[in-house]
């Protein structure tokens, strides 16, 4: 027997879409050329051969799980993107005004020029970012703290190298990742995922529901999980442009994405976000409201707590500069997309 609901909930999606695709014109996929595909089988046969001892899992593990869902895309259609069982909230489909950012964010992106990435290169990303602290005082009350880094990490193109990171003006050298993920990427590996964006949400969803999904007794759920690793993924490194706007589009199959008409990075910088809610925090993404450049990401609190009251920001970090360089200690120039007030 059919079941009502489920068919009414349907027709509004198609509805959706359909509105969508009339409003907007189809987003270009382009197939992979023969360099990638050999990028992306090289990255595999590498990472299966590598020792995976299970003692070394991490509560944000992402290695092999990833790359053999790479391989098994067949186990990964079973897959469904509606929220999991573990997640504290039933969060509704993205909003349709975020799908539409998304997607203008993920044209822009996929017109950005081909990085030439060499493997004894290196990726730059400069920061600048505050975050927040609770310690307790002696009268036993809490107190806030906000503390102020500028991070620059330059990471070996291909993970076969030690990195470096300054901070604040301090050097410390960064082991090679070990393993290369979601978690620890590298450009290499980044240039290795897929481009269509519903196979690179499945492989996302695969890799969050390792340690956040049904069964794992995270609070986290899988739904939020994907979005901050998206997040961190294009705020943290340097992707090829077809798989920047695949991220970007990912990001729209999200459920609970919604959009903020203004938010501010840590330099001050304003723009337009993308944005989810999840444990009395909204997570965002801010974009130029003209360039649609990424600007930073934030955390800000929607309901009073021990981190503060509703409005406060809990964490934010500006993107200030990323791109290829041929050593550690080498810059790129400094962004300066204007900002919308």
């Amino acid at each position: 027997m059919t079941n009502p609901r489920t068919d009414h909930t349907e027709w509004d999606e198609h509805c959706e879409r359909r509105e969508l695709a009339r409003l907007l014109p189809p987003p270009p996929h382009l197939e992979p050329s023969l360099s990638q595909l050999a990028d992306r089988r090289d990255f595999l046969l590498t990472e299966f051969a590598r020792p995976r001892p299970f003692s070394g899992l991490t509560t944000r593990w992402r290695g092999l799980v990833l790359v053999t869902a790479v391989a098994t895309a067949a186990a990964i259609t079973a897959m469904t993107l509606a929220p999991d069982s573990s997640s504290t909230e039933e969060a509704p489909p993205a909003t349709a005004a975020s799908v539409e950012l998304l997607d203008r964010i993920a044209r822009v992106a996929y017109t950005q020029p081909q990085p030439s990435a060499q493997d004894s290169q290196y990726t730059y990303i400069r920061t600048v970012g505050h975050t927040t602290a609770l310690a307790e005082s002696a009268d036993g009350s809490m107190q806030r703290s906000t503390t102020t880094t500028n991070t620059e990490r330059w990471t070996a193109v291909n993970g076969a190298r030690p990195g470096l990171q300054r901070r604040d003006g301090g050097d410390q050298q960064l082991p090679a990742p070990d393993p290369v993920s979601l978690n620890a990427p590298t450009y290499r590996m980044l240039a290795g995922l897929p481009s269509d964006p519903e196979a690179l949400t499945k492989l996302i969803y695969a890799d969050a529901g390792y340690n956040h999904g049904a069964g794992s007794a995270s609070t986290t759920g899988s739904d939020q999980e994907a979005f901050v690793t998206i997040g961190d993924l294009l705020c943290n490194a340097v992707a090829p442009p077809a798989v920047s706007a695949a991220l970007y589009r990912a990001a729209g199959r999200i459920p609970g994405v919604t959009t903020v008409d203004n938010a501010v990075d840590a330099v001050g910088r304003h723009g337009v976000a993308v944005a989810r809610v999840h444990d009395g925090t909204r997570f965002e993404w801010i974009f130029d409201q003209r360039t649609m450049r990424l600007l930073g990401k934030r955390a800000v609190l929607v309901k009073d707590g021990p981190w503060g009251r509703a409005g406060d920001e809990v964490n934010s970090v500006a993107l200030v500069a990323q791109g290829i360089v041929g050593a550690p200690g080498e810059g790129v120039a400094i962004a300066t997309a204007e900002s919308s007030q």
